[in-house]
Parts: structure tokens; sequence; C-alpha cells
């Protein structure tokens, strides 16, 4: 009787260490994935930065009262003066610019706000690309064909860059592809971050 008194008594405590056990690691593994979401953030960049892959076919303009889309709000203003995603003389029809971070950035994605005056004409690819040592080449980490030409003003994450991009490894270089449907189209940017950790 008494050994099999002290058989239940072992096996239910074994069976609450166990139980403690798993809930510890759940607590664990609840944690690690909390904290890595609060790591996460948007590093705003200057929008107002990007510069136009060619000046002579794809413009960029700001007006601090009214950038003639939407609402007005004001934002850097991108007009092409002819059709399609590529340069007329060839290439990919961008907006592009450099970013400045802290030698210890880690970039998981891009934020992008905009608004379109048209459904025909929007950004149509989020790149980054790293320059490589010696600086002769760029290698591309991220590259979302994803269309951003939602109605109406409205923030978008490209997909997630995995692994994270290293601003220490290299300088990083972001372009937004644009597609124009209507020359007299605007595309507004509104804001624009990077997402890091």
């Amino acid at each position: 009787m008494k050994n099999t008194v002290l058989t239940k008594l072992l096996k239910a405590s074994a069976k609450t260490c166990m139980l403690s056990v798993i809930g510890l690691g759940s607590a664990f593994n609840t944690v690690a994935v909390r904290a890595d979401q609060v790591n996460e953030h948007i590093q705003w960049v200057n929008h107002f930065d990007l510069l136009s892959g060619d000046t002579t076919n794809l413009t960029t303009t700001y007006n601090s009262t009214n950038s003639g889309v939407g609402s007005g709000l004001t934002g850097l203003v991108i007009q092409s003066n002819s059709l399609g995603d590529t340069f007329p003389a060839g290439g990919n029809k961008v907006v592009q610019m450099a970013l400045e971070l802290p030698k210890e950035t880690k970039i998981t994605g891009v934020r992008v706000c905009y608004e379109n005056s048209s459904s025909l004409s929007f950004i149509s690819q989020v790149r980054l690309a790293q320059v490589q040592n010696p600086p002769s080449s760029a290698l591309v980490k991220l590259d979302d064909p994803t269309h951003l030409n939602a109605s109406g003003p409205v923030c978008e994450d490209s997909t997630l860059v995995k692994p994270a991009i290293k601003s220490k490894n290299g300088p990083v270089l972001l372009s937004l592809r644009i597609d124009t449907g209507d020359i007299y189209d605007k595309i507004v940017i509104r804001g624009l971050g990077v997402i890091v950790k």
C-alpha cells in the first residue's frame, strides 16, 4: 500500500515538474518572439532625397502647400514624360537614394507611404542593393515586384529580407521602379522608411 501511494506521488511530482519545464520553455519562446518584434522598428529616411535615374525623362518635384494629388498633403511628386517602366534610353525607370544608417543596423524591409493620382501609374518594384568591396558592383538583397497601386493614401511594407542586410557590410541603395500608364499621372511619396532591428 505504501509503495502504491509513494509511486503515485512520485508520478504526480514528475508530471508537475515536466509541465513546469514545458511551461517555462513556452514562456521563453513567447518572450523571444515578442522581443524580436519589439526590436523591429521603422527608421524613417528623407524621401525628398530620392533622385531621378534620368532627369530628362523622370522628374521629382515638391510643393509645401499642395502636392496636387488627393487631399494635397505635401510629398515628393514623381512624373514621367514616357510610358512604361524603362527609360527610352534603356534601364529601369527609377528614383533612388543611398541610405544613411548607423553601422550596426540590420534591414529587414522597406515601408513606402504613397498616393497615386491614377491606378495606371504606380511603383512596380522596391529594391535594396548593397555596394560591394571594391565598389564596382552592388548585390541585390531585396527585389519586391509587388505593384503599389492601391487607391487612396496608404503605407505598405515590402516582403521581408532574409537574412537581414547588415549596413556595416557596405552602403545600401534603395530604388523605387516607376511604371507610367499616362504621362499626366503623378505618384506622391509621403513617407519612406526601412524596417530595421
